[in-house]
């Protein structure tokens, strides 16, 4: 990094025959290092880290749209071609690869995913009160999302649980999620320490409306035991299953209904808490990633 580093051409220049192995991260930066990566560190095995199918997020967020905003084909063609120039590339989700065995099926697609432990327990649910969202609000879905909840949701919610506060925590909040402020919905913005937040929080809401990949709000509530209700957008490829791991809804009324149901019965939030966590431990943890890791770059881990 600067000051050191003038360029990746130039660490590439003079560097680049001792690599074994170059992580290109995100298709608009790979396409603009991957031809410089072949010709320079021509040894290298090179892995591309989608993070997340940015082509499959925009054709979402098209059809939500009714229509096909401008560089959806040009972006598809563009993390495809890098698809095509890896010799592995990194997806979150077997629902990823499989896209991507779709359109590239000789492509080798592996799954390397979010990491995340679960986190020493927080207030029993008699003790715990209100509903939280987390997310970036440099990430456009999750506005739309909180805008969503706001307008659709939320009064729905108030009738079934009434001075229940929701709060929206995350840097950067619009000023269209901002003017939503009011004592039912607490736009907090960036928050320092989340921890005490999602140990006394009853129910964290993913409402989001497109995306993809694996969603890091859904683990991180999952990770503290804090039950999780979403649609269906934000749970997929996450090996979560409705009702016994998360709650599923998709319109307005079923989601105040499946909110109201956890935040109100005990036992469905017990349940909900104690699935979450093993869902993490299951498939999110380090020891997961480090075996995926390893069978990506052809590493013997011990027995």
């Amino acid at each position: 990094y600067r000051p050191y580093l003038q360029s990746i051409a130039s660490l590439l220049a003079t560097r680049g025959r001792e690599f074994d192995v170059v992580v290109l991260s995100r298709h608009y930066v790979a396409a603009r290092h991957l031809a410089a990566v072949r010709r320079l560190a021509p040894q290298a095995r090179v892995v591309f880290d989608t993070v997340d199918l940015h082509f499959l997020r925009a054709e979402l967020q098209a059809a939500l749209a009714g229509g096909a905003p401008a560089g959806v084909d040009r972006e598809r063609e563009q993390e495809l071609d890098v698809v095509r120039g890896a010799d592995v590339t990194l997806v979150v989700s077997p629902v990823e690869r499989e896209v991507l065995a779709r359109h590239l099926p000789a492509a080798r697609v592996d799954v390397l995913s979010n990491i995340h432990e679960p986190m020493p327990g927080g207030r029993p649910f008699a003790e715990r009160a209100g509903i939280v969202f987390i997310g970036s609000f440099r990430h456009p879905p999750n506005a739309d999302a909180v805008l969503w909840y706001a307008r659709e949701v939320l009064p729905l919610v108030r009738a079934r649980l009434p001075g229940v506060v929701t709060t929206i925590v995350g840097a950067e909040p619009p000023a269209s999620v901002r003017a939503l402020d009011c004592r039912e919905l607490a736009v907090a913005g960036h928050v320092e320490d989340i921890d005490p937040v999602f140990t006394a929080a009853r129910v964290s809401i993913a409402p989001l409306r497109y995306g993809a990949g694996v969603k890091g709000k859904v683990n991180l509530a999952m990770s503290y035991g804090v039950p999780v209700v979403a649609t269906s957008v934000a749970v997929e490829g996450m090996h979560l299953a409705d009702g016994v791991d998360v709650l599923v809804a998709d319109h307005p009324q079923a989601f105040a209904d499946a909110l109201a149901r956890a935040y109100s019965d005990e036992a469905t939030w017990e349940k909900l808490s104690r699935a979450g966590v093993d869902n993490v431990r299951r498939h999110f943890s380090r020891e997961t990633a480090k075996r995926a890791l390893a069978e990506t770059l052809g590493l013997d881990l011990p027995r």
